[in-house]
């Protein structure tokens, strides 16, 4: 898959394109489903398959006060649109400047002119243009005006369980903040990552016998409420048939209030291994389930019991 920072970017020879647009933060289900009917289409039709998405988020830009933090990284982001067979993505820096582009404007630079788009492929949802005035009804008025087609890609997921009603960006954001991870997973259709470098910590795990990776402050991926959790510690800079590659793991979320920490961290202790050194590499946590919430014991090895029976409990989720 092509990756491209600008519109300037894009080859010449790259030929008439099915195109779509979004911010795709955790590239979740209902993404899926739009650039899943850009592939298709594309592939019927002979053309190339792009997706259009920005960095930083629009509202970091102009409403930094109350922007979403972000479900994924960039990195993250594009790696899971190239899994999902697109041709090419562009991303686009979102400024200020970039924000008073009126729809028509923004249409024309980006599907008319820079893509040369003869589909374009949104949700029902899509909005663009200076001050978001530009829906679907806005894109199909200019698709007639400029000669592209516009499908539109109907809201997915109303069958969702846990009280769901749709696969989006919000409803993902509301479960991780829940420390629901099984909705979560619903709406990815995989587990949530969380990603960063292993730093040193207070070393109080190794010393229990429960030495975990600690990651550090500016990890990427949303942090899920605290508590424990059940998942997997994976190591990206091991092949991928490499046996220490993706390890089962008891996931901390949270401040250590037995030791009265006040900083909020992520640790992770791969199952029965005491032996790794992981300091200064980059790991991926995955959450699969929260186990309990944070709790404050009354003694160490009041800790140690429960620890115990997290360990557990997390070897026989991960079965």
């Amino acid at each position: 898959m092509h990756r491209w920072s600008s519109l300037e970017d894009v080859p010449a020879d790259l030929g008439p394109t099915v195109a779509t647009l979004g911010n795709f933060d955790g590239v979740h289900r209902g993404h899926r489903a739009v650039v899943d009917t850009v592939t298709r289409t594309a592939r019927e039709r002979g053309l190339a398959s792009v997706a259009v998405t920005f960095d930083p988020h629009p509202v970091a830009v102009l409403h930094p006060e109350r922007a979403p933090a972000a479900i994924a990284s960039l990195e993250h982001r594009l790696e899971l649109l190239e899994e999902l067979g697109l041709d090419a993505v562009v991303v686009i820096e979102f400024t200020h400047e970039y924000a008073r582009l009126t729809p028509e404007a923004f249409v024309r630079e980006t599907f008319v002119d820079g893509l040369r788009s003869q589909v374009v492929v949104v949700g029902e949802d899509t909005r663009f243009g200076l001050h978001n005035t530009g829906d679907i009804h806005t894109m199909r008025e200019l698709g007639a005006r400029f000669g592209f087609e516009v499908v539109v890609q109907g809201t997915v997921g109303d069958h969702l369980t846990d009280g769901l009603r749709s696969w989006s960006s919000s409803a993902l954001r509301t479960a991780i903040a829940e420390g629901n991870m099984r909705s979560a997973a619903e709406i990815l259709n995989r587990p949530h990552r969380v990603s960063g470098l292993v730093v040193h910590g207070h070393k109080r795990g190794r010393d229990l016998g429960y030495p975990t990776a600690n990651l550090s402050a500016d990890s990427e991926g949303l942090v899920p409420a605290d508590g424990v959790y059940a998942g997997w510690l994976e190591r990206p800079a091991l092949d991928p048939g490499h046996p220490d590659r993706r390890l089962p793991a008891a996931i901390s979320v949270g401040t250590n209030p037995t030791f009265g920490d006040v900083e909020r961290t992520v640790e992770a202790y791969a199952l029965d291994r005491t032996d790794l050194e992981l300091y200064g590499e980059e790991v991926w946590v995955d959450f699969v389930q929260r186990l309990r919430a944070n709790l404050r014991f009354d003694s160490v090895d009041a800790l140690l019991e429960q620890m115990a029976t997290d360990v557990d409990h997390t070897r026989e989720l991960l079965a």
